[in-house]
């Protein structure tokens, strides 16, 4: 999941991710729309102390499994280990891998990254492309739902093999050095890029995998990592990747930009919540979308830039928004036709008691303060998804593949969200300069950016504007923005799991 962070729980209009999912970084525009508080900073004191002596992980343990896909048996094997992060010759950290191998020549591989920062590499693991599957992420599901593993119909298994990271801090992997120093070494963006590209390296290494084909796959904030980790893995080494996933990307902030003058960052938030409405009214097509995104980049933008130079302006936007919106109109009037994220997801669904998760507004939760001047409950959708999550993944990580460990497993990480340098320029710059050199570099690299249609944490509008910008090198459809219904984790609907699964298929049989 990815800007607006996963745990910092923050609801953001443009430019997201959680992230997580989407999953977006950065300080919230208002406090009404902050869903939940970050921990305290912690003491002067804890800041350079050693982190206390933990017990050694595990050793590396496998297991033989086997699922059912399109009626066939489908056998493979699930390994989890370690692979240390040193600095110098000091080792400094240890990332924990999950990965699924079918034993065969010229297998892909393909690494697997979340987002946050923060969140460990579950929500792609159980929840959209690994073996088995977890449901999640819809609308009634409940934090106490069992948390049953099925096999999954809409894993890549069959044509890849799948390596999960979960970067220091979540899941079991963890840092060796006190706080401060895990800031710098690994809560920080390019120290991140840097180890995380090395981990896919040592990986490859270790299982003697450099030549085979390779590919990268990141949801949310790891959408950002996937174009960074690919150029540095090409430019400093020496690894080429062959494609690149970005799943619900927190790719380019730099779109939320002047909400007073530039039209851009409405220009986001409008067709993720008319793609809602239309969900609601059983009138979400490709076509009708075709329509609000034609809208949207013509009319809509255009009177936008007018402002008060014409007096018909607004009032033509407040008409067409709120039909397209199904929101009342004098709210869609003292808007201006300017939806905010925050104020729409406690509008829609406020005459039931209810309020809209960022990242899927038709996923819903009861508003435990409804007559609050600002909003303070947490986001419905992150309620309902990290207890089961967390549930399955240490169940099946210890009973099933017997990697046996008392440490914590960290679905969402709080302490990584709250440490983490948001201050860089390049975390403001966005993965879209790494994203444009690596595809220069490479004429056959190719690029799936894939969105769910509801997600208002990084809405697809923004991959949108922002490939349509980029030079065309070479095949334009070496960058294609694939948009499926459902929000940030489209995935957890059947129909857009399987889509995104042949789109992806078709990308692996180009190479």
């Amino acid at each position: 999941m990815s800007s607006i962070s996963l745990h910092s729980v923050r609801i953001r209009a443009g430019a997201f991710l959680l992230a997580v999912l989407t999953l977006a970084l950065g300080s919230s525009r208002t406090a009404a729309q902050e869903t939940k508080a970050a921990p305290p900073p912690a003491s002067a004191d804890a800041k350079d102390k050693a982190p206390d002596k933990e017990p050694p992980l595990p050793a590396d343990a496998h297991v033989a499994q086997s699922i059912e896909l399109d009626g066939k048996p489908l056998h493979y094997t699930v390994a989890v280990g370690t692979l240390p992060v040193y600095d110098n010759a000091k080792k400094i950290g240890e990332v924990v891998v999950t990965a699924y191998i079918i034993e065969g020549p010229n297998r892909p591989v393909t690494f697997a990254l979340n987002g946050g920062p923060g969140a460990a590499s579950v929500f792609l693991n159980l929840g959209a492309i690994g073996p088995k599957h977890l449901r999640f992420g819809e609308e009634g599901d409940s934090p106490s739902d069992p948390a049953k593993l099925t096999d999954n119909p809409g894993t890549w298994l069959d044509f890849t093999d799948l390596v999960f990271i979960d970067p220091i801090g979540t899941g079991y992997s963890r840092s060796l050095v006190p706080a401060d120093e895990s800031k710098k070494q690994f809560y920080s963006t390019d120290a991140d890029i840097h180890y995380l590209a090395r981990i896919v390296y040592d990986w490859l290494v270790k299982n003697g995998r450099l030549g085979s084909r390779k590919y990268l796959v990141g949801e949310s904030y790891g959408g950002y990592r996937g174009p960074r980790i690919t150029h540095y893995l090409q430019t400093q080494l020496g690894v080429a990747m062959n494609g690149v996933v970005l799943v619900s990307p927190y790719l380019n902030p730099e779109l939320d930009g002047n909400r007073d003058v530039s039209p851009v960052p409405w220009m986001l938030t409008l067709p993720s919540i008319a793609a809602a409405h239309l969900e609601r009214e059983d009138k979400l097509t490709s076509e009708a979308m075709a329509q609000v995104i034609a809208y949207t980049r013509g009319e809509y933008a255009t009177d936008l830039l007018k402002g008060r130079s014409d007096p018909e302006a607004t009032p033509r936007i407040v008409k067409r928004v709120t039909g397209m919106t199904g929101l009342e109109e004098e709210f869609v009037r003292r808007a201006g036709g300017r939806l905010d994220a925050g104020a729409y997801l406690r509008e829609v669904f406020r005459e039931r008691g209810k309020i809209g998760s960022v990242y899927d507004s038709n996923v819903t939760g009861y508003d435990p303060f409804p007559f609050a001047a600002e909003r303070r409950a947490s986001d419905p959708m992150l309620e309902s998804i990290i207890a089961p999550t967390t549930t399955a993944m240490v169940d099946f990580v210890t009973r099933v593949v017997g990697w046996k460990t008392d440490a914590r497993y960290n679905t969402l990480s709080y302490e990584v969200s709250s440490r983490w340098d948001r201050d860089s320029r390049a975390l403001r710059l966005g993965a879209v300069p790494d994203l444009r050199q690596a595809v220069a570099a490479d004429p056959k690299l190719r690029v799936i950016i894939a969105h769910g249609w509801n997600d208002l944490s990084c809405p697809f509008m923004g991959s949108l504007l922002t490939v349509d910008q980029m030079p065309v090198m070479g095949d334009p459809s070496r960058i294609a923005v694939r948009e499926y219904p459902g929000g940030h984790m489209f995935y957890s609907r059947p129909g857009s799991q399987a889509a995104l699964r042949r789109d992806v298929q078709a990308m692996l049989a180009k190479h």
